[in-house]
């Protein structure tokens, strides 16, 4: 859980002298071996607050890239839970025009990409006091429960934590601090956002009128909740896929979603995990005119890829059987191989063990079921 930050320590971290020692232990490299002299290097330059200093650094360093603030103050758990600012801009876009309250603001990392007069509240005055440091005197922070707004008719954020009092991570939306239905009665009649890990059951939120899965470069990071006026007309699932530098694009079930059934073609497509995750991989098919492997399963294959991803063109496949793919991988000189499984109770690491690769050619072997048939598919990842 981390060290247990106090307001006697945010108000010392935001002092000259703790700038002073802040900036000193974070010229050191911090490394495992040099623990105790690291600790005795910040005791000497801060007596009563030296744990505070040393998990502000190593917090700042996991912040990188991630928040907004290159000075800021932070938990341990505000910095798991916190968004990459990628997401948290996407997300924000929803509330342009608009002054929004952000009711379970935090250290501030999602108010921060609020517009211009947005209001945080928390409970926390620890948290408060960090969001001050963080985001500057011109931005309102009241400390308040998320269960009791303390504003009326403005949009409303929330970002329930996710974690019990032990530190261990709850998928029960009942055990979110603020539990997730009685945060939508608290602001029924109101619009909201609330913000999700991908993996929640969003038939717990029957109230959510569109659910959102967003990905950043590959790895799906969060689901959002929107009601009412935040939510789309005539869409009640959307995915959205992020690139760190790169175009957005998102996919909705408010298009079609005809696509077939067929044997493997030139060309295998693993879907963004948004689109899987937000159940629009026939939405997605259909759109690039591919066609579906088997009906349950995510892998699409057809004549050509979507541009701007990873793919796999395919070489060879059929029934999957150990021995069978240990001749695969020999006829075509496999030596580094990357398995990719859906559908079937295969362990990749253990399987490249037992088939030995030892080849000059790298290759990608997909093990998936198609009806009820175990299929290989032998293939060479690119980059369309």
């Amino acid at each position: 859980m981390g060290y247990r930050f106090g307001l006697d320590d945010v108000e010392y971290l935001r002092s000259a002298a703790g700038a002073e020692a802040l900036a000193a232990v974070g010229a050191l490299p911090l490394a495992d071996g040099d623990r105790i002299a690291d600790v005795a290097f910040a005791k000497r330059l801060s007596p009563d607050h030296h744990a505070a200093v040393l998990e502000t650094v190593l917090l700042r360093r996991r912040a990188a890239g991630k928040v907004p603030f290159a000075d800021g103050l932070f938990t341990a758990d505000a910095v798991q839970q916190a968004t990459a600012w990628p997401v948290a801009a996407h997300r924000a876009e929803r509330f342009a025009g608009r002054v929004a309250h952000d009711v379970t603001c935090s250290v501030g990392a999602d108010l921060a990409a609020l517009p211009a007069g947005s209001v945080g509240s928390d409970l926390d005055p620890v948290r408060l006091a960090m969001a001050r440091h963080n985001l500057g005197d011109d931005v309102p922070l009241v400390r308040a429960d998320a269960l009791r707004p303390v504003t009326r008719d403005v949009p409303v954020l929330a970002d329930p934590a996710r974690r019990d009092a032990t530190g261990r991570r709850t998928w029960r939306p009942a055990d979110f601090a603020p539990p997730l239905d009685e945060l939508a009665a608290a602001c029924a009649g109101r619009d909201l956002a609330v913000k999700c890990a991908p993996g929640v059951d969003f038939a717990v939120a029957p109230w959510a009128d569109e659910v959102e899965l967003v990905s950043l470069d590959g790895q799906v990071r969060e689901a959002c909740l929107w009601t009412r006026g935040l939510a789309t007309p005539g869409v009640t699932r959307r995915a959205t896929v992020l690139r760190t530098g790169g175009p957005k694009w998102t996919i909705t079930d408010a298009e079609p979603d005809d696509c077939p059934v067929t044997p493997p073609a030139e060309w295998l497509v693993d879907p963004d995990g948004a689109v899987v995750r937000a159940g629009l991989v026939r939405h997605y098919a259909a759109r690039h005119g591919l066609a579906q492997l088997d009906e349950r399963i995510a892998y699409l294959t057809g004549p050509q890829p979507p541009p701007g991803i990873r793919a796999f063109r395919v070489v060879a496949h059929g029934h999957y059987a150990e021995k069978s793919l240990r001749a695969v991988l020999r006829a075509h000189d496999v030596g580094r191989l990357e398995i990719l499984v859906r559908g079937l109770d295969v362990d990749p690491n253990a399987l490249r063990r037992r088939l030995k690769p030892s080849g000059a050619a790298e290759a990608t072997v997909v093990l998936t079921r198609i009806g009820r048939t175990p299929t290989y598919l032998l293939a060479h990842a690119e980059r369309t």
